[in-house]
């Protein structure tokens, strides 16, 4: 499998070049959705991303989100291609020199705190409309599928997550919360439903290990996710997220404040972002009870500790 993977990173890479290939190798470990090789001519190094043609649309959107970025002054890899052939769609893109994230000798505060800069930055980015699939690169317009309960807006996201807040919710049987709690929660999401929220671009996964850190020190974003969701309340409510999970890429107490500091927002603006989260938390969790089964338990508990931190 991994042989087919790497000759055929070298296939499109050397058609698309025009020049003799001489090495292909898999970066394993790096790409969690897509295969990703590095492949280096005579003149050129590059990085090809492949995964199935169904795929290729979050190629198109990563291609636009990485050029409305760079306009801003969020600096990415250079997208020299995208296309698909046979049956796999693939990204070429410029090869980053420099270090991960994760494994650069550059403070990790220092890095939270230029990717707080980005995402404000990235936030500033015209977009029209809300969620994850891009349906008119032109204008920069954002469309959610709807699906049972939800007409894929905003209102209607919140909508179906306080008409899930009922005595008889699995939320309650699984010990996520209380049927009093329940009633507290729903008149908070009520609350947030009624405020004026501002719209804007987020990258979906605002990490460490989707940075290179460059000779220069330059902090240098990958692998979007993109979508049109509230702010800065989805990009922070990640981190969160990470932070609580107590996971490598995400920041710990000191680069999170670097991340908020980087970004300029106040400790108080925090508690309707928390809310954010555990609106998304629910959210996750009625998908698991619907679709998947094997992240019930973990959803649920990350839901529960989400819980304790709101209501404490």
């Amino acid at each position: 499998m991994k042989d087919s993977i790497v000759k055929q990173a070298a296939r499109i890479a050397g058609d698309f070049l025009q020049e003799q290939v001489k090495t292909s190798d898999q970066i394993i470990g790096k790409g969690i959705t897509n295969q990703v090789c590095v492949v280096e001519t005579e003149i050129h190094k590059v990085v090809v991303r492949m995964n199935d043609k169904g795929t290729f649309p979050s190629f198109v959107k990563e291609k636009w989100s990485i050029e409305q970025a760079a306009a801003v002054g969020v600096p990415g890899p250079e997208v020299l291609s995208i296309g698909v052939v046979d049956e796999t769609a693939y990204m070429i893109q410029a090869f980053v020199e420099g270090d991960n994230g994760l494994d650069s000798t550059v403070p990790k505060s220092d890095v939270w705190r230029k990717l707080g800069e980005y995402a404000k930055l990235i936030h500033s980015i015209q977009v029209k409309g809300y969620g994850e699939n891009l349906i008119d690169p032109v204008h920069g317009e954002f469309q959610s599928p709807p699906h049972a309960g939800s007409d894929g807006s905003w209102q209607g996201y919140v909508q179906h997550n306080i008409n899930s807040l009922t005595e008889h919710d699995r939320l309650i049987e699984l010990g996520v919360i209380t049927q009093m709690e329940s009633q507290r929660i729903k008149k908070r999401f009520e609350d947030l439903k009624r405020k004026p929220f501002r719209f804007g671009l987020n990258h979906g996964d605002i990490s460490l290990k989707n940075t290179i850190v460059n000779q220069a020190n330059q902090v240098i974003l990958l692998d979007w996710n993109a979508k049109v969701s509230v702010v800065p309340h989805a990009t922070i409510a990640q981190l969160m997220h990470y932070q609580i999970l107590g996971l490598e890429e995400g920041p710990n107490d000191e680069e999170f404040k670097a991340f908020i500091d980087g970004y300029g927002i106040s400790g108080k603006d925090l508690s309707d972002i928390r809310l954010y989260l555990l609106l998304r938390a629910f959210d996750n969790l009625r998908w698991a009870i619907n679709r998947s089964p094997d992240h019930i338990e973990p959803f649920a508990a990350f839901a529960k500790q989400v819980v304790d931190i709101i209501l404490d």
